[in-house]
């Protein structure tokens, strides 16, 4: 498991990256990365492909665009392992 200070420090880098224009031309397109529905590019959020929890980075490799419903539903859960 990941210790509280790596998630804060993971927290606060996914904060700083969700004001770049990367993340808002990753998002403008309003398409959940999951299941694919189209939405708002406001109503997406963002969402750690491998979770932070489980060691994954806020880095652009590992951040995609999700529909709430999708993300609170992955949760902890490795892409592999989810179904939307």
């Amino acid at each position: 498991m990941v210790g509280e200070e790596t998630i804060q420090r993971e927290r606060r880098k996914a904060k700083e990256l969700k004001n770049t224009t990367w993340w808002k031309n990753k998002k403008a397109s309003g398409i959940c990365h999951y299941c694919r529905n189209h939405f708002q590019p406001n109503e997406l959020t963002m969402d750690h492909l491998i979770p932070i929890i489980r060691g994954g980075l806020s880095i652009k490799a590992n951040l995609v665009p999700s529909c709430k419903d999708c993300n609170n539903k992955k949760k902890y859960s490795l892409p592999q392992d989810f179904q939307p």
